[in-house]
This record gives C-alpha cells, sequence and structure tokens, in this order.
C-alpha cells in the first residue's frame, strides 16, 4: 500500500490499540516521536521496535527532534541541554579549528545514540539566521548571525550524519530568524523585502544537500501578503524551489500550531496544495490523526521518488 503524504505523532510510552490500526491500515509516511513517548532507553527501543514491526518495515522513516539545547526529546536518557547550536557557533566564532573539531565530535555522538535506539531522522539544523531581535524561543536555537558559520557549520551537521546513516531536517525553510514573536502562538509577519532576503536569511539555505527540509510558519508580507510560508505556491515553489533551489522532500511544520488560521485538516491540505510534500502532524490524538489520514492523499510520484532513495541511502 502506498504511503499517506502525512507524517504522525503518538500520544505515549507505547502504541495504543487505534494507533496500530492506523499504522497497519492507513500508512502515514512516517512517526516523529516527542518527549511524551520516551520515558527511558530500554522503553524508547521497544517502541521504536514495535513501530517498525507493525509497519512491516524495517527502515520505517522514525523522525525526533534532538537539536540540544533548548530542543532535546531525549532528556530522559542523557542530558543534552547544554548543547546547543548558538553554543557551537559561539565556539566557532572563537576558533574555527577548535569549534570544528567539537562539533564533529558532538555530532558523532548524538548519530551513535540515535543509531542504536533505531532514530533514522533527526530535525537538525536550525539554519535560521540569528538577529538581536529574534524571538526567544528560536534565539539559542541557531549558530550565529553570520552566513558563514551558519553554512559551515550546517554542512559539517549533515555530512557527519549522513556519514552515520542519519538523514536531516533542515529547519525553518525559507528563514524564521526575523520572526519578533512565536510561531507556536501566532503568526509572525516579516516585511524585509525580496532583495534582502535573498541576501540573508534565504541565503544561509542555498547548496544544501540534506535529504529533507521543514518550512516555516512565517508570512513574508512582501512576497505573498495572504499565505504563510507553509501554504504558499510562491514561496514553496518560486523562492524555495527555484531561487533556493532545494531539491528535496518539503516538510510543514506542525499543522497544529497556533500560527495557522485553519483546522488541522484544512491545514493539512493546503501545506500539500502549496507545494509541501508531507504534513506533520505533533500533537499526538489519535483521533486526529485518523482523521487527517482518511482525508489526506497518497505521496505524490516525486515524494515516492525520493523516498526510494532515502531508503537506498539507509542500506
Amino acid at each position: 500500500m502506498i504511503k499517506k503524504a502525512i507524517i504522525i505523532s503518538l500520544s505515549g510510552y507505547k502504541l495504543k490499540k487505534v494507533e496500530i490500526n492506523i499504522l497497519k491500515k492507513y500508512r502515514p509516511w512516517g512517526v516523529i516521536l516527542f518527549r511524551r513517548n520516551i520515558k527511558d532507553f530500554f522503553q524508547l527501543k521497544k517502541l521504536i521496535l514495535s513501530i517498525r514491526k507493525v509497519s512491516r518495515d524495517k527502515k520505517y522513516p522514525i523522525l525526533i527532534d534532538e537539536e540540544g539545547g533548548d530542543v532535546s526529546r531525549l532528556q530522559n536518557i542523557f542530558s543534552n541541554k547544554d548543547f546547543s547550536q548558538k553554543y557551537f557557533g559561539e565556539i566557532f566564532d572563537l576558533n574555527q579549528k577548535i569549534g570544528t573539531n567539537i562539533y564533529k565530535y558532538y555530532i558523532n555522538e548524538i548519530c551513535n545514540n540515535l543509531k542504536f535506539l533505531g532514530v533514522n531522522i533527526n530535525t537538525i539544523p536550525v539554519m535560521d539566521k540569528l538577529y538581536k531581535f529574534t524571538h526567544k524561543f528560536l534565539k539559542n536555537r541557531v549558530y550565529s548571525s553570520k552566513i558563514k558559520t551558519i553554512k559551515t557549520l550546517s554542512d559539517i551537521c549533515i555530512n557527519v550524519c549522513k556519514s552515520n546513516k542519519i538523514v536531516n531536517v533542515i529547519k525553518h525553510i525559507p528563514g524564521h530568524g526575523l520572526a519578533k514573536m512565536d510561531s507556536h502562538k501566532k503568526l509572525p509577519v516579516v516585511n524585509k523585502d525580496f532583495e534582502y532576503l535573498i541576501k540573508n536569511d534565504f541565503k544561509c539555505f542555498k547548496n544544501t544537500k540534506a535529504f529533507f527540509a521543514m518550512t516555516a510558519h512565517i508570512l513574508y508580507k512582501k512576497i505573498d501578503s495572504k499565505n504563510c510560508a507553509t501554504h504558499s505556491p510562491i514561496i514553496i515553489k518560486k523562492i524555495i524551489r527555484k531561487q533556493i533551489g532545494f531539491k528535496g522532500i518539503i516538510i510543514s511544520d506542525d499543522i497544529s500550531m497556533k500560527s495557522l488560521k485553519h483546522n488541522i485538516t484544512i491545514n493539512a491540505l493546503k501545506a500539500l496544495k502549496a507545494g509541501c510534500n508531507l504534513a506533520l502532524y505533533c500533537r499526538g490524538r489519535s483521533t486526529e490523526s485518523l482523521k487527517l489520514l482518511k482525508k489526506i492523499p497518497p505521496i505524490d510520484e516525486f515524494t515516492r521518488k525520493k523516498t526510494s532513495e532515502f531508503y537506498k541511502f539507509l542500506r
């Protein structure tokens, strides 16, 4: 059966009967894990094995947000709170050689843990550009205000992950750093024009070799005054695909975030219609997952091809 164009989340530490049915019958493209799913090492490994057993897929896509710092889903297994992207960006800006070596070692260790657990996709790196006014929810999650630092460290992250057979999701394309609001709560509006953005925020994402990218729930008012990036064909097709040149699978940011004004089903369908290849649902309610999967279309030919490339890479 062809997979549906959505990544879902789960409610707890083990699969409920309804979630088993969802994975078997409706075939979401993948599953993303959160702290509510992680009690300890052995429980998580058992959960991941059960997902793969139910899906009958040894390479089934299992994602996690293990950025370090403020966004560390594995805190119940090991402490990663001190090691934010900003921490590594600051070291790199002080001494590039030391910064490079330390960051390579760190990413390698994170990958070793993820591989052992069975996670094959990490939603890193965050490639947004830092500003003095960047909202506090994002401020420590980004490397730097310097584009060279962002591009160098993100390349290191992607290359080290690839060498460990862990796949990256870069975010938040085409750039979230200018946002003065938390997009989990309200839609941020950016008033910079295209000329500024292409030389700054958008530039951070050019020439990346990542398999996947996650969108920003940002309204770039001077490019598309009606739709945020996740729902904008202009942003996705003309900016992300053509100007930035991203060739991989585009995943929406969470469709249950308050920055999106519609219900989750409409949010998901609008994201797919605009050019996202997969919708991401993070709230973990099985009734909502089921409702979404009944409405979400199967993945398209482009996504099937790219998914096949992803599976081949994991060999």
